[in-house]
């Protein structure tokens, strides 16, 4: 059957639709066990550094040289865990994962998939020598073009392109699908963990259709939710009144949207008592959208989680969020896109793009000179400025990496706004 072709007159008049999912969804277990593997080598090695670490080979614990970029699979019954590492310390990498599992909620092996009965796997191996070069002594200082700036030092991790975006929508400056959808998906883990309804499990997503109109949020039109949840529930008599109540009306009720009439969906196939790993597979780095603005900002394409902040695919989108929040704080644009790209081994951005979308109040090339001057979008900068070489990672691997104002999330900072306008004087 065709689909109806779209009504132009009422271009300005539409509905965007965003997911979540929540932490015990299968993609998610894995980016959290990747950042936690992530988190353990920064808080060993920045205590053997403390200590004054040598190794037996005489080289010193030096938590700038740490480099992760590890990825995980689960399924019924098994972990796997592969990729990259350079560490001094030693990780207790079985136990990292069983831990997270544990965390998450799988500790039952009637669900096919337990903290303590689950196989754990790991072909863990060091980092590419080649790669390894590039990103120690960058492009810049390899090629005598540094001016012994200490930011020269660290080349980019990988090239690629990555993308940062803020609007006005909400207070985080986030879009409001994306934002409504973490909140959803956030709420549904936090009745099962409370207790409020013990009979969920931990897989669940969930997800948010907004009418906007002139780019403004309006409505609430489409809320679904897919949760797993014991044998013998009844979805339309027991779950679906329950999470109207529980979850659904508390998230939507805080923030300033019409959901009344909104329609709502609740395990539509009927049944979710099979999941999780057991249900589905899951791989770090295929929850991208849900990580980011649940598309309504443009991916660079890079996941984040595992990866330490050398690889641009991470610190650079976290940069391009900072910088893109500070320009629609300041007053210059009710929302922005920010896109920064690298190539591998070089400190220096490749280039740098500032898209208002027709809403700045000041034309775009202003902003974009007013961001050379104020932010520095070399990786060693980065992580500098942003504090990423931290034990920080794995509360970002569930409900996005953005739009939640946390002490650990630097990037959510607005400490730009005035050197911005300062710049554009």
């Amino acid at each position: 059957m065709s689909m109806p072709a779209p009504n132009l007159a009422s271009a300005n008049n539409y509905v965007f639709t965003s997911e979540s999912v929540t932490e015990g969804h299968p993609d998610k277990v894995c980016d959290q066990i990747s950042d936690a593997i992530l988190d353990a080598i920064f808080t060993k090695e920045a205590a053997l550094a403390a200590e004054g670490y040598v190794a037996p080979s005489g080289e010193k614990a030096d938590l700038t040289k740490a480099r992760s970029a590890c990825e995980t699979l689960v399924t019924t019954g098994l972990v796997t865990l592969a990729g990259e590492i350079r560490t001094q310390a030693y990780i207790d990498i079985d136990r990292v994962a069983r831990t997270v599992i544990a965390d998450i909620g799988y500790n039952d092996p009637a669900l096919g998939f337990a903290a303590k009965s689950c196989a754990v796997i790991n072909v863990i191996h060091e980092q590419s020598a080649d790669i390894a070069m590039g990103v120690d002594e960058s492009f810049e200082v390899q090629h005598e073009l540094d001016d012994g700036d200490p930011y020269e030092l660290i080349g980019a991790g990988d090239q690629g392109m990555m993308f940062g975006y803020a609007c006005d929508e909400t207070e985080p400056l986030m879009p409001m699908p994306i934002f409504l959808a973490h909140r959803l998906a956030e709420r549904l883990a936090a009745v099962r963990k409370d207790g409020t309804l013990p009979y969920l499990r931990p897989d669940g997503k969930s997800q948010v259709s907004v009418r906007y109109e002139g780019d403004r949020p309006i409505a609430v039109e489409k809320v679904l939710i897919s949760t797993q949840h014991a044998e013998g529930i009844d979805i339309e008599t027991t779950l679906k009144p329950a999470l109207i109540e529980t979850v659904i009306s508390p998230v939507l009720n805080q923030w300033n949207i019409d959901w009344n009439g909104a329609e709502i969906y609740v395990n539509p196939t009927g049944r979710f008592v099979i999941g999780g790993p057991a249900g589905d597979t899951g791989v770090t780095g295929r929850k991208i959208i849900v990580d980011t603005y649940g598309g309504r900002g443009r991916h660079g394409g890079g996941a984040f989680s595992g990866k330490d902040p050398t690889k641009v695919d991470r610190s650079a989108a976290y940069a391009a969020r900072w910088v893109a929040k500070n320009i629609v704080a300041a007053g210059l644009a009710a929302r922005v896109e920010v896109q920064v790209a690298y190539a591998i081994g070089v400190a220096a951005p490749l280039s740098l793009l500032i898209d208002t979308f027709g809403t700045g109040t000041v034309p775009d090339s202003a902003i974009e000179a007013a961001v050379r001057r104020v932010f520095d979008l070399r990786p060693g900068a980065i992580i500098d400025a942003l504090d990423l070489r931290r034990p920080i990672y794995r509360k970002t691997a569930a409900y996005g990496h953005f739009g939640r104002e946390l002490p650990e999330f630097t990037w959510e900072r607005t400490d730009r706004i005035e050197a911005l306008r300062d710049a554009l004087a």
